[in-house]
Parts: C-alpha cells; structure tokens; sequence
C-alpha cells in the first residue's frame, strides 16, 4: 500500500510538472496569436462617377482576422498543439495519481480535502479536453493548465493526510454516486466561468474599450462565447440539482433528516440558487452580456468559497476530523 501511496505522489507532481509546462505554452500560444493580428487602419476613400462626384466612406474600421498560415495564426499554432498534447500527458499522470490512490486506501479517493481536490482538478482537465469533441476551447487551455497548477499545488502541500479508513458517516453508496457528480459539476462550472471570462474582455475588446490583448481578435465573438458558457453551466446545473437531492438523501440515510442548516448544507443550496438565478434571469427575463457572464462567474467563486473557506474555517456535520472532510 505504501508503494501505492509513493507513486501516487510522484505522480501528482510529475502532473503539476508537465501541467506547468502545458501552461507556458499555452502563454506562449496567446502571444503568437497577438503578433498576428493586423489591424486595419481607417482610411476615407473617394470615388468620382462623373458630373455627379460624391465620396464615399470606407465602412467604420474593423479589425483584420489573421488568417491560417504556415505557424497555424487563426488556427492552432504549433504552440498550441504542443500545449495541448502536454495537457494530455498531464491528465494521464493526474489520472494515474487518483487510481493509485483509490487502489491503495481501497475505496474511493474523495472523502477528504486533498483527495476531492486531486479529482475535482482531474474531472476538470478531463472536461477540457473531451469538450474539444463539441467545441474547439483550447484557448481556454491557459486558464485551465494555469487553474489546475495553482489549485493541485495548494492541496497538495497544505492538505495533503495519508490514508484513512472511512467515517461511519462515509461508508454508504451515496459517497460514490453524490461526490462524484459534485466533481463533474464543478468542472463544468469551471469551464463555465472561463468562458464568461473570455467573453468579458472580448465585449471590451470588440468595443475598442481594451487596448492590447490582440490576441481576442482570433477568439469567438462575445455572442458566441456566452452561448457555450450557458449550455455548459445548463448541463452543470442539472448535476448540481442532482447532488443536493442525493446529499438530502445521503443525510436521511446517516443521520435521519434530509436537512439540518449544516453549514456545507446552506453552501450547496447557495450555489444552486446562484445558477438557478443565472437561468431564470437569461432565459426569462432577456440578460445577456456582461449582468449574465458576472453571475456565471459569482456562481463559480461561491463554490471555490465552499471548497476552501467552508471547509477549513466552518464546523459541522460534515467536518469528520480537522482536514478529513467530506466536500460535498
């Protein structure tokens, strides 16, 4: 078991590794694609059509989209393939480090902050790259290399325990089937906020109201962006709903109420009246643009505020023992 537990870390870090590298080319990727843009310039143009001359105005300015050329600019550069590949490698390593986990404490690797942190940060990678089969979103793929870095080194170093046996509370079907679909949730989410991110600069963007950032010239329109952001955070709020219903059932079955205020409790329900909101609000009462992206992004904050602060700041039913904590 202990081997198990060994290669399980060298794992984790030899992911953080290659997902520190995949980030810097995903950079490196953004900045090619900046120095691709050309910007057209606003030039008056006149044209005479005999006695009755009159000028004409070019059309107001527009920016230029590179077009695909040898270093792929408009496409995928070769940065951009590198990175992505890597991410790929990245995620295979990630992967490893969860079934090395899981096979040595012999149940599932997510009853505590470290390991829901390991798999939550996996699934989120995991739904980056499979999405490319809907969308091509790699160039989400600096914030999710850059997220996953960030989030997997903090758990890792501050909330790492060994392997426990499982809480009384904890050994039910229900940790399976209701932690799980938390983590899908939130990784959607994740990609969610992303897109409603990229979607902010580009209304700025398209505005004129950002200098720099060219490199939002070669991304999809805002219009577009908030599309797959609110399909996405559909899909991510269908899981949601799921698991409050399965952790009300998972309460009655451990501790005989379906609902007790538990601090972890309210959180869960906070977050889905914030994307219950999001919905309502876009699909009723017409709000597009910058008041739906900030919701998006307010409702995704509210989970990183329920995995971080909830869990190591609040007390309760679902705080087994100091960092041993059920997220969900």
């Amino acid at each position: 078991m202990e081997n198990l537990v060994s290669l399980s870390i060298v794992a984790v870090y030899s992911a953080i590794g290659v997902y520190t590298v995949a980030f810097l080319m995903f950079t490196l990727d953004l900045a090619k694609r900046a120095g691709g843009v050309v910007e057209r310039t606003h030039v008056p143009m006149a044209v005479s059509v005999g006695a009755g001359a009159s000028e004409q105005a070019e059309p107001p300015e527009r920016p230029e989209l590179p077009r695909p050329d040898a270093e792929g600019v408009g496409g995928a550069t070769r940065f951009q393939r590198a990175a992505f590949a890597l991410t790929a490698l990245g995620w295979a390593l990630h992967l490893a480090a969860v079934l090395f986990r899981g096979i040595a404490a012999q149940r599932v690797p997510w009853v505590n902050l470290f390991e829901f942190g390991l798999v939550a940060t996996a699934m989120g990678v995991g739904v980056f790259l499979l999405a490319q089969l809907w969308k091509d979103l790699r160039f989400l793929g600096a914030y999710i290399t850059g997220f996953t870095v960030l989030s997997l080194g903090i758990v890792t170093v501050n909330y790492y325990v060994d392997v426990v046996p499982l809480a009384p509370a904890l050994q039910s079907v229900w940790l399976v089937i209701h932690v799980l679909v938390a983590s899908l949730a939130t990784a959607l989410f994740a990609l969610g906020a992303g897109l409603s991110v990229v979607q902010l600069l580009r209304v700025r963007r398209e505005a004129r109201a950002v200098a720099g950032l060219r490199f939002l010239d070669t991304l999809p329109g805002s219009a577009t962006l908030e599309s797959m952001a609110y399909r996405i955070n559909i899909v991510g709020f269908v899981l949601w709903t799921f698991t409050l219903i399965a952790g009300a059932i998972w309460a009655e079955r451990s501790w005989g109420r379906y609902w007790g205020w538990d601090t972890k409790e309210v959180w869960t329900f906070i977050i889905w009246t914030l994307f219950a909101g999001y919905i309502h609000a876009r699909a009723t009462r017409g709000w597009r643009g910058d008041r739906s992206a900030w919701l998006a992004i307010i409702g995704f904050s509210a989970i990183i505020f329920n995995y971080t602060v909830v869990n190591t700041m609040f007390t309760g039913l679902h705080a087994y023992s100091g960092l041993v904590t059920n997220p969900n």
